[in-house]
């Protein structure tokens, strides 16, 4: 899901519908009167964001039909929607095809979410005048709309984490207004979508923009509420401390991706060694690497490594979403050839991107090679070996944070102690499979702690992801025909 998002004006080339918010003249002082003088489109844009905030305060049933007639136009225009998805991201017709029965899920799954009353969050406490440490007032709890929230697409995923993605669909759900930025990888994919989007939903609540300036703006504008990031950790942070820093700060919901180490037991690599090395290279292959929850550190005992090698080296070279992609995962690959032995030689060839495999020991990242932990965007990954439990133990306990962490072991061999170690450290943890494939289900937690997200108490799939976008409010002892709707009753 993580990718880099775009560092400059403009992507590489124009989308065909040219009526969307584009970037078309040089940065100027953002978020200043002066600026939107000149460029009104803060205003045409987050104005229309912050009148559609009303939406919020549509029942629950009207959101939910709302994105439910999202999902039928998306899967009405899927073939167009993929052949322009192919050409525009170089992924193959299936894969995407999938990617569109999963973003056309996550929209009913939100709308079934809303209908259960569930995303209410309601609590009533009636009036006690018996209450133990005291008499209670009538309360009576309920979640609303933070209001409208920027969205940064993804570029691994053009549609499941794109304009109609989970984070969209979340933001809508919970009664929010969209402002979404594109990725530059896919223009006029995102531009199509948008239109099919916005054809169905009310005016003002849902609209999109491109170009990197306008990203910097639309997190500085104070119309906007909060904000749901997918992308490198380099523009991430300058946005989150963007975000922070505002004369109001608001929640910044950043993924950043992480290494997501994978950690195999001595006996597991005894009696599954072939298994796990095979699994391993289809886990490092798939997408060619470009997944947030890639796989990119395998540490296990001395002796096994060669073994992985042999599968990594037998994976084809397969292209990578774009150029720029393409050289950061270059220079990412010589700055870790600079201090790690390289097992398999991969980099570019007239296929694509052939996966990199390198080496280093659990001891030589416990002396200080901490750099060997650093996320590496597409085919590449890091074989770690360790001398004993003891090492094992330690080096887990030097892990940053993660969104995955993985375990191949035995029933018998397993140490609790890295189990309890790697729950500190990650928001999901695996047992013999592979993290790649984020289920789209409510028990589904998709982040995890600094540095993967920003916020280790949110997931970024499944329906709780619409917490992100409101918040709690109480009333108190008020007549039942000033409350909202779904507390004037006598729960």
């Amino acid at each position: 899901m993580n990718a880099p998002v775009d560092d400059r004006v403009d992507g590489p080339g124009e989308g065909a519908v040219t009526a969307r918010v584009r970037d078309a003249v040089p940065d100027r002082a953002e978020g200043t009167a002066a600026a939107r003088a000149q460029d009104p489109w803060q205003d045409a844009v987050l104005d229309r964001a912050a009148g559609a905030a009303r939406v919020g305060a549509t029942g629950q049933d009207e959101r939910a039909d709302a994105l439910d007639a999202v999902a039928a136009a998306l899967d009405r225009e899927t073939g167009e929607l993929v052949a322009l998805a192919e050409w525009e991201t170089r992924l193959p017709a299936g894969r995407l095809r999938a990617e569109v029965g999963r973003t056309t899920f996550q929209l009913r799954s939100f709308a079934g979410y809303l209908r259960s009353g569930a995303a209410n969050g309601v609590v009533v406490d009636h009036a006690d005048p018996d209450w133990p440490p005291g008499p209670r007032p009538d309360l009576r709890r309920v979640l609303v709309p933070l209001g409208p929230v920027a969205v940064f697409g993804s570029t691994s995923f053009p549609f499941a984490f794109s304009v109609a993605g989970n984070d969209t669909a979340s933001a809508l759900a919970a009664g929010c207004p969209v402002v979404f930025k594109a990725s530059h990888s896919y223009p006029d994919l995102a531009d199509r979508t948008a239109e099919i989007v916005e054809a169905v939903l009310p005016k003002g609540v849902f609209a999109l923009v491109h170009g990197t300036r306008r990203a910097r703006e639309l997190v500085g504008d104070p119309r906007i509420k909060a904000v749901a990031f997918i992308g490198s950790a380099r523009v991430g942070r300058e946005l989150h401390h963007l975000a922070a820093t505002r004369p109001e700060p608001i929640p910044f919901y950043g993924g950043f991706g992480s290494v997501n180490p994978v950690f195999v037991t001595r006996q597991a690599a005894a009696v599954r060694g072939a298994e796990i090395a095979k699994g391993f290279a289809a886990a490092l292959a798939q997408s060619s690497g470009q997944l947030c929850t890639k796989p990119g550190l395998l540490v296990v005992p001395e002796g096994f490594a060669g073994q992985v090698a042999a599968e990594v080296r037998a994976l084809r070279a397969e292209p990578l979403f774009n150029r720029l992609v393409a050289k950061r995962c270059e220079t990412a690959v010589e700055a870790l050839t600079a201090f790690l032995d390289v097992l398999v030689e991969g980099g570019s060839t007239a296929g694509g991107h052939a996966p990199t495999l390198l080496r280093t020991t659990a001891a030589d990242v416990l002396a200080g090679q901490t750099d060997a932990l650093t996320e590496c965007f597409g085919p590449v990954a890091v074989v770690a070996t360790y001398r004993s439990s003891a090492e094992l133990l330690e080096l887990a306990a030097t892990m940053p944070g993660q969104l995955t962490a993985t375990v191949h072991g035995e029933d018998d061999d397993v140490l609790p102690e890295l189990v309890d170690e790697l729950t500190g450290r990650a928001g999901r943890i695996v047992w013999n499979d592979w993290p790649n494939d984020i289920a789209t289900t409510p028990a589904m937690h998709h982040g995890g702690p600094w540095p993967a997200t920003t916020s280790p108490f949110h997931t970024s799939v499944g329906v709780r992801a619409v917490e992100r976008f409101q918040r709690p409010v109480v009333f108190q002892g008020f007549p039942r025909r000033f409350l909202p709707e779904v507390l004037a009753d006598n729960r």
